[in-house]
């Protein structure tokens, strides 16, 4: 937002209010150069700044006046220098200039190309640039183009300077003499201070140093080998390098792609997995589901897991009943015949008169004779007449082998 001439002049007054405890007293009155600050600064043939000119009333000013600010117009300070690749030294320099006295109007000398080039080399920017450049520094009255390397009584004149505003050091430029000496001895400079580690020159030295990368870097932009004065294999080379360069770029952002890919699928692993584990330590854990289940159930998964016990034998279990199923299974077994032992006769009235042997052993029917049993069961096999087949027979709780032959019985 743009401010009112009303409203700077405010601003300028309370400035000068905490401006006079310190310096003891400040011009409160407005003057039209303080509206630089928001426009370019005139040229010293611009009618502004003529008529702000020949509006001075021009006397000669001591410093200790100047410095108490019992001035009856602005304090006319010259500042001068080549000001190529303006920088922030540039702009130290000039603000210390402006702020030497409670109330300065700065001027601003430039040097032109012509002068600079024979005096201290070739610049990086034209006079035109480096003019534009100053008049826009806001701490810039009026600018004079084409300044002198020397300033001789008749500039001091034309311009009304007052004091002169340059660094203490002795400048030469090749010559013994100091070309501020004249000004010196009139008591008519005022020093400001260097800003250490920034200068032109050191800039310079920045681009020299570097020069392939910033090659490469117009290149890049659309600059052409003619305009930047490379030649055909340079160029290639130039250009080949930022492809490469590119590529270290794409590999790079592909591989921290890759890793920030990596470490989401970790997490969301890592977040998988913590269900998982609580799920199956849920179900399956000491308290889980299905140890529970197992608990509830403990009876009924040990009767399923573990074998049948044998049925034991009632108590009216009789041999006959033995020999009914043992008739049975012969039956099924095969065609031949089955002898199965009878049972003993139920005692009478003359069982008295028979011998207890008659009950206890009754005799056994005819067999077929068997061959004499070898040490090696398939050689018997082998050399029985009769093939022979074995069958087992859980009869009243108890496991009977029944050899059942082709021809013979059981």
């Amino acid at each position: 937002m743009k401010r009112s001439h009303s409203m700077v002049e405010k601003e300028h007054k309370g400035m000068c209010s905490r401006n006079e405890k310190k310096r003891g007293r400040c011009v409160a009155d407005l003057q039209e150069s303080d509206l630089t600050i928001f426009r370019p600064a005139p040229f010293s043939a611009d009618a502004e700044a003529v008529r702000e000119r020949e509006n001075c009333d021009y006397y000669r000013i001591t410093q200790a006046e100047a410095a108490a600010g019992n001035t009856r117009r602005p304090v006319r300070v010259y500042a001068d220098g080549i000001y190529d690749l303006f920088h922030q030294g540039h702009a130290r320099q000039l603000m210390q200039a402006k702020n030497v006295f409670p109330n300065v109007y700065l001027l601003v000398g430039v040097c032109s190309d012509a002068l600079t080039h024979s005096r201290k080399g070739r610049t990086v920017m034209s006079e035109a640039e480096r003019y534009e450049a100053v008049r826009h520094c806001r701490y810039v009255d009026e600018v004079v183009p084409d300044a002198p390397w020397t300033l001789d009584d008749d500039f001091l004149l034309e311009h009304k300077i007052d004091f002169v505003a340059h660094d203490d050091i002795p400048y030469t430029t090749g010559s013994s003499t100091d070309v501020y000496a004249h000004i010196k001895a009139r008591g008519m400079f005022v020093t400001t201070e260097r800003t250490e580690g920034v200068s032109t020159s050191d800039v310079v030295s920045r681009i020299v140093k570097d020069y392939d990368v910033y090659v490469r870097r117009n290149l890049a932009r659309g600059y052409s080998a003619k305009e930047l004065n490379v030649g055909f294999i340079n160029e290639k080379r130039y250009r080949l390098q930022n492809k490469m360069d590119d590529l270290k770029k794409k590999g790079k952002d592909f591989l921290y792609a890759e890793l920030e890919r990596r470490s989401e699928v970790l997490s969301k692993w890592e977040e998988k997995s913590r269900d998982f584990i609580d799920a199956f330590l849920m179900m399956f854990g000491r308290e889980g589901r299905f140890t529970q289940y197992l608990v509830e159930k403990k009876d009924s998964v040990m009767q399923a897991i573990s074998p049948p016990s044998s049925p034991k034998q009632s108590p009216d279990h009789s041999p006959a009943s033995s020999s009914d199923d043992l008739s049975s299974f012969c039956l099924w077994a095969s065609s031949a015949r089955c002898h199965v032992p009878p049972s003993p006769p139920a005692p009478t009235l003359l069982s008295p008169l028979l011998p207890p042997s008659h009950f206890l052993s009754p005799p056994p029917p005819p067999f077929p004779t068997l061959p004499a049993i070898s040490p090696n069961p398939l050689l018997a096999l082998n050399e029985s007449p009769m093939h022979r087949e074995d069958y087992s027979l859980r009869v009243g709780g108890k496991l009977a082998e029944i050899l059942c032959y082709g021809n013979g019985g059981c």
